[in-house]
């Protein structure tokens, strides 16, 4: 009888423990923990999430940021053997979501998310087949959730996001949204985004400071209005010294918008105590923005870059720098030893990398002058750029290419200091003699005319110069190139 009473006791006890209600609760220390690891303080977020999983064993948020705390290395380092090692959680976190309870805006939505960030972690890793269905898997599950929770407001960012990127895929790459299904709306992704940003929910502040991120990238690599970018960099003040992931963000946006020194500064004053994660993208930002200033200390960043990054990422990119830099140093020697390098390392997924490759492989070097000039260029020192430029003339040049770049880089440098008609003027040369060559410039410049274009509201004449750009084959960044065209064509259109 004493047997039999036990094992009604074990059962009943069992049954408590199953019936134990398991929750997505981000409480006071979850949001310490998460506020960690957006930071790149991942070891501390961690150590956070391991607290909270002890005291409340029922608690499944814990699982969704520890999901975080691997993205971030991942994407970044991009480490085959930690890739290794942590892909299997990937399942065992997704297992552990749907535990919880389906009644739950965050049922769907932590595992879209998981789902999500692992698609990105995939494309580093070269399993570009997973992480289409991943993505799609994320944005079915997102649109499900918004169908049952409408006014859960994290959908909007997610969703937002993928749509914005659906909408301005390029020829190059719509074999993922053929696959996919989906056909991607920048105007409605944007608004998305939105209205995620200017939610005043619970939810919306936990994940207020991603949602920079999100939107950053995408209004100036999409969407391409930097002026909006930096608007809202300065109107919302954030932490670059304490948020390494911030300091990186806005290197990365002044990288790419000609802004060196504002990067420079950045990454410099960045609190670099060891409690933060070793990122060797850090290096990689930081020797092309020195680069631009032709520092003489640029090689040292990009060197550990390619010595100590294991990925395939930029390394390409990141040795062709190098060996421009040796190049303009005077160093034959180093500079033919880091191309070689370009044809046995890293990989081509990026424009960047593509170019670089093609490069080596032609074996002709820029021309010195030029070079420079594009330096200080895509850094942001107009002046002395300028100043070098005006003086020669084209005729100074004898290789077409060369008289092609001198004319594309005075429209730039016009452009970029406000002298619109005088851009007009050297971007339509570029373009006229350009337009059936393999160099990017013809292209950029009709793309840039675009831009102008539409500023001054001239309509049919920003869409003339963006389909004009699209039209263009062959050329160096035609990928990258067209998706902003695109993204032109969808700003004039209102779509």
């Amino acid at each position: 009888m004493r047997i039999i009473f036990s094992l009604l006791l074990l059962l009943g006890v069992g049954l408590n423990v199953s019936a134990r209600q398991k929750v997505y609760d981000f409480n006071t220390r979850c949001e310490q923990a998460y506020d960690a690891i957006m930071q790149l303080r991942i070891s501390t977020g961690r150590a956070l999430l391991e607290a909270e999983k002890k005291e409340h064993p029922d608690n499944l948020a814990p699982y969704f940021l520890e999901n975080y705390a691997d993205f971030f290395p991942l994407f970044f380092n991009e480490d085959a053997g930690e890739y290794a090692k942590k892909r299997s959680l990937r399942s065992f976190r997704l297992n552990k979501l749907s535990e919880g309870p389906s009644d739950s805006p965050y049922y769907l939505y932590t595992q879209a998310a998981v789902k999500f960030q692992w698609a990105m972690i995939k494309i580093k890793f070269d399993e570009k087949w997973d992480a289409t269905w991943e993505i799609r898997k994320a944005y079915m599950m997102l649109k499900e959730n918004q169908r049952l929770f409408p006014d859960f407001v994290p959908n909007n960012l997610l969703m937002g996001a993928m749509q914005t990127v659906f909408g301005t895929i390029p020829e190059g790459y719509r074999w993922i949204t053929n696959i996919l299904g989906l056909k991607g709306s920048m105007k409605e992704g944007m608004a998305n985004v939105n209205k995620f940003i200017e939610s005043n929910s619970p939810e919306a502040k936990m994940f207020r400071e991603e949602s920079y991120y999100y939107y950053c990238y995408l209004t100036l690599f999409i969407v391409n209005k930097p002026e909006d970018t930096w608007d809202f960099l300065q109107r919302k003040q954030l932490d670059t010294k304490n948020n390494y992931l911030f300091a990186l963000m806005v290197a990365n946006l002044a990288l790419n918008n000609q802004k060196a020194a504002i990067g420079i500064k950045v990454l410099q004053e960045r609190n670099d105590t060891p409690e933060y994660e070793d990122i060797q993208y850090y290096n990689y930002v930081m020797g092309l923005l020195k680069l631009t200033r032709l520092d003489p200390d640029a090689h040292v960043y990009l060197e550990r870059f390619v010595n100590n990054f294991k990925g395939k990422f930029y390394v390409k990119e990141c040795l062709q720098r190098l060996s421009w830099y040796y190049y303009l140093e005077g160093n034959q020697a180093a500079a033919d030893k880091y191309r070689a390098m370009i044809l046995t390392k890293g990989g081509v997924e990026t424009d960047a990398d593509k170019q670089a490759l093609k490069e080596a492989k032609a074996g002709k070097w820029p021309n010195p002058f030029l070079l420079r000039v594009r330096l200080l260029s895509d850094g942001g020192y107009f002046s002395k750029a300028l100043g070098m430029l005006l003086t020669k003339k084209a005729a100074d040049f004898p290789a077409m290419e060369d008289k092609l770049e001198y004319a594309y880089r005075l429209g730039r440098i016009y452009d970029e200091s406000g002298q619109d008609d005088q851009a007009i003027a050297m971007y339509d040369v570029t373009v006229k003699v350009g337009a059936n060559r393999p160099e990017y410039y013809a292209a950029r410049a009709s793309l840039q005319m675009g831009y102008i274009y539409e500023k001054r509201n001239e309509k049919a004449k920003a869409l003339e110069c963006y389909q004009r750009c699209l039209s263009m084959k062959g050329h160096d960044y035609k990928n990258s190139l067209d998706q902003r065209a695109k993204a032109g064509i969808q700003r004039v259109n209102g779509t």
